[in-house]
């Protein structure tokens, strides 16, 4: 039987207990930031990336939202230009990885755990993270949100990864969506769970409401943004932290209030319901 996630999905959707510290990651030589726990030994940690045309400003909430649930995060903030490296954008969150691995964080009393590193994203970051972890062995899960198109392919790169990933899409039409979120989960080489947030989208997940309000670009999603975080949070946990109560954040079939998850036959079509979508010709992110 799937697990029910709600009691858990609805204590990850609040700040966690950690004291959050907030530092520099151009200190390593990468332009960006790095969230942290103000202590701990082996914690987790990730790397992040933004979508297209998104600085970290758009999601400095989601950030410390992990970092005070214990997950030490380091975020680029490169590729933000109309024409973005995907490639290029995928080396830049290995070596954010590899920052994480290699020096003690916040005042220097955290320290990552060697094999508790993964990677995550929104988007364009999204993809970019796939792309990131089927280049790396280092890398122990991968959470993409809302994943959008890159080049090269970061379904093609899903293939090959044995990893753990999350992949989050819409319970919307994703018409003006960048990208295939089902047909990335269907690709995974490892065990993946999918799940579709309800009123939630691509462009939603930002926290620059106010900005999309004025433009009209997209109404406010406070409840599918808390939604994802906390799914997001609780896969983290229970992958690079070993959380054992955590485990059902990666069960492909758990269930709870706001999202449902898709397997089988179910992932298959809205999969290929998405790709017949994507043939309108939109494209929201741009590659080189």
């Amino acid at each position: 039987m799937a697990e029910n996630l709600s009691k858990n999905l609805s204590k990850l959707s609040k700040r966690g207990p950690h004291r959050v510290l907030v530092g520099d990651l151009s200190y390593a030589g990468l332009p960006g930031k790095v969230y942290t726990p103000a202590e701990g030994d082996g914690v987790p940690g990730v790397a992040f990336g933004h979508d297209w045309l998104r600085g970290l400003k758009n999601y400095h909430v989601t950030l410390r939202h992990l970092a005070s649930w214990g997950i030490a995060v380091a975020a680029p903030e490169t590729e933000t230009g109309f024409s973005p490296n995907h490639r290029g954008f995928a080396a830049d969150l290995e070596t954010a990885v590899q920052i994480l691995a290699g020096v003690r964080l916040g005042h220097g009393n955290v320290t990552v755990g060697p094999g508790k590193l993964g990677v995550i994203g929104h988007g364009m970051g999204a993809g970019c993270a796939v792309l990131a972890a089927a280049g790396s062995t280092k890398i122990r899960a991968v959470g993409a949100l809302y994943p959008a198109t890159t080049a090269p392919s970061s379904v093609e790169a899903a293939r090959h990864l044995d990893v753990p990933g999350l992949v989050v899409g819409s319970g919307e039409s994703a018409l003006l969506d960048a990208g295939n979120p089902a047909a990335l989960a269907q690709a995974w080489g490892g065990e993946v769970a999918y799940r579709e947030i309800d009123k939630g989208n691509q462009q939603g997940f930002t926290e620059d409401t106010l900005f999309k309000l004025l433009l009209g670009a997209a109404r406010p999603q406070v409840g599918a943004r808390e939604t994802a975080r906390a799914l997001l949070t609780g896969f983290l946990l229970a992958t690079l932290g070993d959380d054992k109560k955590l485990s059902g954040f990666a069960d492909p079939e758990a269930t709870a209030k706001g999202f449902e998850s898709l397997t089988g036959e179910d992932l298959a079509d809205r999969a290929d319901t998405l790709g017949f979508k994507s043939g309108s010709g939109i494209e929201r992110s741009p590659a080189n």
